[in-house]
């Protein structure tokens, strides 16, 4: 291929140096996301190695230790990788998987460097133990995952899974030279090639590992966009999106939607009486409450004020008015606690479903209000229908 070597390894360096230093800016506004600084010490120490091989070679004074250093340098960058892989999943991992990859890099590197030298079974034993890294943090990426965030899994997955396959291979073509044959800088087409091919890996698990990144910051964005700062429900626009999608649904398969607006009794009073941050947390008792009693399908969001909205899927009116009766009785017995005090409160909700009101989410949303208004007019605290407008008083 003529390509030379040292070349390599220093572009190699630069491409490992960049990335920890982007990672660690990365890091500074991303607090909420785990694993980018095991990344960035990863690709430094990565760095590191990669530099001290390239810059002791067999005529420098030293160079052995340089050598166990370097190797040791890589191999726990390596495993750095795959535990800020386990971290940026949010998935548990032990430490010491990390300092048994190190030990083992330690052990082998000085054996076949300074007490028994063997190029050989030195470079055997380390392409052996990085294809075995490499294969786990492949393992731990070509899963099963929401989609766009798949993409930059299964990009980076399979660039370690190649890693892994080309070291491995590194270690049949070694083991098939004669002793002595195999040395970091001697022009044969093994190590041109396998550097090289390493060199266009590393950048793509580095592109891979920003992809990642990129996703989960557009996520958790999207995420924040979407929920109510205060009680951390979802938001009204959040709500009118879902809304469109779901009566979209139910107007293809003629399934029920039923929909829930709640509204706190007297909040103003509450307000006035205790103070806003009393009012703030009566919100945020009401979302828990919610929340914890309503399906995995249904869908809760704050519309406005003190005011919330449910969605209910496949469910008729009689059957929202049960959830309804249920959510109001656990409401009021609630006793919520704010500043040595026990505040009470209560809630009035209006329900409407679309084989009353109609398959459009605006007459529908108008319709349940309208129950709302009417559960507050006979008295506040208790559930109206929308069935019941027409009903004789």
């Amino acid at each position: 291929m003529g390509l030379d070597l040292h070349t390599i390894f220093v572009l190699l360096s630069i491409l490992a140096l960049m990335f920890s230093g982007l990672l660690m800016l990365a890091g500074l506004h991303a607090g909420g996301i785990k694993g980018i600084k095991q990344w960035a010490l990863a690709n430094l120490l990565i760095c590191l190695g990669l530099g001290t091989t390239h810059f002791f070679d067999a005529n420098t004074p030293g160079h052995h230790w340089a050598l166990v250093f370097a190797a040791t340098l890589i191999a726990t960058g390596i495993g750095l990788q795959y535990t800020g892989i386990k971290a940026f999943k949010n998935t548990p991992f032990d430490w010491r998987v990390l300092l048994l990859i190190t030990g083992i890099a330690v052990c082998q590197n000085l054996w076949f460097v300074v007490v028994n030298p063997d190029i050989n079974a030195r470079s055997i034993a380390n392409s052996l133990l990085f294809a075995i890294v490499y294969g786990a943090c492949a393992r731990e990426l070509l899963i099963h995952v929401e989609s766009p965030l798949r993409t930059a899994y299964w990009f980076t997955g399979i660039s370690f899974a190649v890693f892994s396959v080309l070291m491995l291979i590194r270690v049949i073509a070694i083991a098939l030279l004669q002793p002595g044959a195999v040395g970091l800088f001697i022009d044969i087409p093994l190590n041109q090639f396998s550097f090289f091919l390493s060199s266009l890996l590393q950048l793509c698990v580095i592109f891979g590992f920003v992809l990642m990144l990129n996703y989960r910051l557009v996520s958790d964005l999207q995420q924040v966009a979407s929920r109510d700062v205060l009680t951390g429900a979802f938001n009204r626009r959040s709500l009118e999106e879902e809304a469109k999608r779901l009566m979209a649904h139910s107007v293809r398969t003629g399934d029920n939607l039923a929909v829930m607006m709640i509204d706190i009794d007297d909040f103003k009073l509450i307000n006035d009486k205790y103070g806003h941050p009393a009012g703030d947390e009566v919100l945020r008792r009401l979302v828990s409450i919610s929340e914890a009693a309503i399906r995995a399908g249904d869908y809760f969001a704050r519309y406005g004020g003190e005011e919330f909205c449910i969605l209910l899927p496949s469910t008729t009116e009689v059957d929202a008015v049960i959830l309804a009766e249920r959510l109001r009785k656990t409401f009021q017995a609630e006793g919520i606690k704010f500043d040595g005090e026990v505040l009470s409160s209560t809630i009035s909700i209006g329900v409407a479903d679309s084989e009353t009101a109609g398959f459009e989410i605006s007459s529908l949303i108008s319709a349940a209000d309208q129950a709302l208004y009417l559960a507050k007019q006979e008295g506040k605290n208790r559930v109206a229908a929308y069935s019941m407008m027409n009903e004789p008083r």
